[in-house]
């Protein structure tokens, strides 16, 4: 990262949102190991434009994602590239964690009793940050689940690899337009540690370096060659 501004730390069970403009960079740290970032992205002059994780992976022709894809739009446009990656693996397919679900493996705990120590699931969390901006639970999309690795057994049964990120691991992602970024830290729904995860994870943001002909993300596949031109084309 060229110039770092603004350095936070979300512990585990908490929620956020920020408007990242063009040409800025959000760089994700994973302060412990098997950390979880959910994450949605919207266009905030059209909120109607959301990340799309299916065009996302059936355009480049992947099932994970890492350094070098783009997190697409559903109109096309290309919200941000991941610029570096230590994790080599994010996930985008299996959803996120709900009320109930957190219940059932951990416990019924709320704020009202238990207060900052109270378990927050990562549907309600989205939520909070959502209704900020006048969303609701009708605008929820697909999201990312950063630095959580999934896998299939022989039975095509898929399970949270628990031991993929390591203390220290990062992500980088260089915003391609201005995007609403709305996140959490709570578990991946597929987490099944014995004890509710509470999982740190720091926010460094800065500026980026200028996209040119040879960047690495713009020729990972040719097809984001198409969308950093509708990205150009929106900017005109």
């Amino acid at each position: 990262m060229s110039e770092i501004i603004y350095t936070t730390q979300l512990p585990g069970n908490a929620h956020w949102s920020l408007e990242m403009r063009r040409g800025s960079l959000m760089r994700l740290t994973d302060i412990d190991g098997g950390a979880n970032v959910g994450m949605l992205f919207y266009n905030p002059r059209n909120l109607l434009e959301r990340y799309n994780a299916p065009d996302t992976l059936k355009c480049q022709h992947t099932f994970k994602l890492q350094r070098g894809n783009c997190l697409y739009s559903d109109m096309g446009r290309i919200f941000a590239s991941i610029i570096e990656d230590d994790s080599h693996w994010h996930d985008t397919v299996c959803g996120n964690s709900n009320a109930a679900l957190v219940e059932k493996k951990w416990g019924k705990r709320d704020y009202q009793t238990q207060r900052n120590d109270w378990l927050q699931n990562g549907y309600d969390a989205f939520l909070v940050e959502l209704a900020k901006y006048g969303l609701g639970p009708a605008d929820m999309a697909a999201n990312m689940n950063w630095f959580s690795k999934v896998v299939t057994d022989d039975a095509g049964n898929i399970q949270l690899d628990t031991n993929a990120s390591k203390p220290g691991q990062q992500v980088t992602l260089r915003f391609e337009m201005d995007t609403l970024v709305v996140l959490h830290t709570c578990p991946h729904p597929l987490d099944n540690a014995e004890h509710y995860p509470f999982k740190a994870v720091s926010i460094e943001l800065g500026k980026a370096d200028p996209v040119y002909d040879d960047d690495y993300c713009k020729n990972f596949r040719p097809e984001n060659q198409r969308g950093f031109m509708n990205n150009h084309l929106y900017y005109l």
